[in-house]
């Protein structure tokens, strides 16, 4: 019988399948040709999961990662009020790093990494 303190608690599962998909995300944009220019970027109001560039515009990319689709698919996840919340802070990084002239785009890397099956990579370009 193994001990509840040797499995990680549901919560910890998350946050390893969350840090999982990005490391994916950022692979994925890297191989399209994407600089990849911050990762996890925090301020007070919130988390920015990956800022980067494909040399013509900012991309600031929300990441979603899912292990099935019990609860609607990865980009579903990304609300209106979610994506509001997300270019307040792109806005914010701009600010912090004076490139509030760039062109920027918003897109969302969604990941569904089934048990059973190799990743899939939705790259939505432009979703809100």
């Amino acid at each position: 019988m193994t001990s509840t303190a040797e499995q990680p608690s549901a919560a910890t599962r998350r946050i390893e399948l969350g840090r999982w998909g990005e490391d994916l995300a950022v692979r994925h944009l890297e191989k399209a040709g994407y600089v990849v220019l911050s990762r996890n970027w925090r301020c007070r109001d919130g988390e920015l999961d990956l800022i980067a560039t494909d040399t013509k515009r900012l991309v600031f990319c929300e990441v979603k990662t899912r292990t099935g689709l019990g609860f609607g698919t990865p980009a579903e996840a990304v609300t209106p009020d979610k994506a509001d919340r997300i270019r307040r802070l792109a806005y914010q990084w701009q600010h912090q790093f004076m490139l509030r002239w760039c062109p920027v785009r918003y897109d969302i890397i969604a990941i569904v990494a089934r048990p059973d099956a190799r990743p899939r990579v939705r790259h939505i370009k432009a979703a809100f």
